[in-house]
């Protein structure tokens, strides 16, 4: 009868009151990043509507990277103006966070967007088919592989040019993912950068039909973590009354305190909060690649366009961890004895798992895509730290790792033999004799990744470790280090075969790149050098943007 009543008021008022509903009130400047990206989206779409199809390409390129250029300013402008400290808030009506994490994982991910585009653009490595220059992306995907209308289309030199704008709209949801304040905007920003990945992973100029059925993979399983992750908002929409996370942690803090009398049948019931919890952090974790959610992760790697494994390698990881991190610390700090054990087992068997299984990898992108999962277990233990601490090195290493992560992808992109790129770890042997600068490049990032003194890696494993260690949480560091020496074998063995092995006479060839994908590799060196011979501005850095607005 309650709830019935309360209805009842809230028609009384509104008829009594017309035209009083309330505007929504949007901080446009402080959404503007986010503004920006999925802007210039919609006009790439109306470039490929209207552009001639000889124009599009540089249309799409400038667009692209003047827009998270821009985006990127427009963080920094925001970080300048105090809105990672002082001035944090809450903006959109509730729906997004203004923080320091926010803005920093923003950053990160458009800097790591911004390189990503040069290797999307780069059309030298693929010899030229009938006199036009090619890229790595399906001359008319929608085509039957092999078919005849898919021949007429690379007769015809066409180039899938819609890949900019939906590489933006993925940007777009990446950016607000990490900042969403509610449960429903968190599942909308999945959706917004989930879609156009599953669509990026199926445009493979070679080999169409694993990068086809790499897609529909992670497509599946994406669809059902997705699943997971919304019916634990429904849940947890059950349990507290609001899908506001600040709403949410009230409930869980204070318990029948924070109680609608009209809801009382149904919320505080903590059956419907330890599940609910349960199945969104499913749902995050699947992003992440933490083991048991990662079987989509080495098949998804190798099948892709190896410039769309980099993008997705590195900045959903970043996205992803910066919407656990505010899962955990904003929503759930009161459930933390309840979810640090069971965070505690995903994190050592991530570690082991990716470390041990990555051994037995006979391919060059199968063996990142282990090494990432193994990188999530790293990245876990800063998330179990609880602390400041805690966040700073998650965020810190989040940014050392994406860049990388980039630089070795790109680096994949060169070595090729007739059937494209060369991906099988047997014809890498004496790729340092061939091509010295190649390989030595990519041992840097195989050094970085097995955290090797003065490289970005040592010094994110070594932040992470110290705030888990300091959190009380020394046995995690233990079989960190231990998975990292078990990992550290594999990277080393790599660098053997380069270096060590001789060539064979039909080995692969190393492509001469343009500025475009050179420049994305020398960023990702110049990166992992820096943050490992000079980490403390960095670290300082994300320390000061380590604080959530709750």
């Amino acid at each position: 009868m309650t709830s019935v009543a309360s209805v009842h008021s809230l028609w009384t008022v509104a008829a009594g009151a017309p035209g009083k509903i309330p505007g929504p009130h949007i901080e446009y400047a402080q959404l503007s990043p986010t503004l920006i990206v999925l802007g210039a989206a919609v006009i790439g779409i109306l470039i490929e509507a209207f552009v001639p199809r000889r124009s599009r390409y540089y249309s799409q390129l400038l667009l692209s990277v003047v827009s998270l250029a821009a985006a990127f300013a427009a963080v920094i402008g925001l970080a300048a103006g105090g809105f990672g400290s002082s001035k944090a808030h809450i903006a959109a009506m509730g729906a997004i966070a203004v923080d320091g994490p926010a803005l920093f994982l923003q950053g990160t991910i458009l800097l790591v967007s911004l390189i990503a585009v040069f290797t999307f653009a780069e059309r030298r490595l693929d010899p030229a088919a009938h006199g036009n220059r090619v890229d790595s992306f399906a001359a008319q995907p929608a085509a039957v592989p092999g078919g005849a209308a898919e021949q007429a289309a690379v007769k015809a030199g066409f180039t899938t040019t819609e890949v900019f704008p939906i590489v933006l709209f993925a940007v777009g949801g990446m950016l607000v993912f990490p900042a969403a304040n509610d449960l429903l905007t968190l599942f909308v920003a999945l959706e917004v950068f989930s879609l156009p990945l599953y669509i990026l992973c199926a445009l493979a100029r070679r080999q169409r039909l694993l990068s086809q059925e790499s897609a529909v993979k992670y497509f599946l399983l994406g669809a059902f973590s997705s699943a997971f992750l919304l019916f634990g908002v429904a849940l947890l929409y059950g349990y507290a009354g609001t899908v506001t996370y600040a709403g949410i942690a009230e409930v869980v803090s204070d318990g029948a305190k924070q109680i609608d009398p009209a809801l009382a049948g149904t919320m505080g019931n903590d059956a419907l909060l330890l599940i609910g919890a349960a199945l969104v952090l499913m749902g995050l974790l699947f992003k992440v690649g933490a083991v048991p959610f990662h079987m989509w992760t080495p098949d998804v790697y190798q099948g892709a366009p190896t410039p769309v494994t980099g993008f997705m390698a590195a900045a959903t990881k970043v996205a992803a961890f910066g919407a656990l991190l505010r899962l955990l610390y904003v929503v759930l700090p009161g459930m933390r004895w309840d979810w640090r054990p069971v965070m505690w087992g995903v994190a050592i068997i991530t570690m082991l798992g990716g470390a041990i299984v990555a051994i037995t990898q006979t391919d060059i992108k199968r063996l990142l895509a282990y090494s990432s999962i193994a990188h999530a277990g790293f990245i876990l233990a800063g998330v179990i730290a609880t602390s400041k601490d805690g966040i700073s090195s998650v965020l810190f290493y989040l940014g050392a790792y994406s860049f990388v992560t980039l630089g070795a992808f790109a680096v994949v992109t060169l070595v090729r033999d007739a059937g494209g790129e060369a991906t099988a770890l047997s014809k890498w042997a004496g790729l340092g004799r061939r091509s010295p600068l190649v390989a030595a490049v990519f041992a840097i990032f195989l050094l970085a990744f097995a955290g090797i003194p003065l490289t970005s890696g040592f010094a994110g494993k070594f932040a992470v470790f110290k705030a888990a260690a300091q959190s009380g949480a020394g046995w995690l560091v233990v079989v960190g280090v231990i998975s990292s020496a078990i990992a550290a074998f594999f990277y080393i063995r790599v660098i053997v075969l380069m270096f060590f092995n001789e060539p064979k006479a039909d080995g692969p060839t190393v492509a001469v790149p343009s500025p475009l994908t050179s420049t994305a590799i020398a960023i990702g060196v110049t990166a992992t050098l820096v943050l490992g011979l000079a980490p403390q501005y960095f670290l300082d850095l994300a320390g000061q943007a380590g604080v959530f607005v709750r």
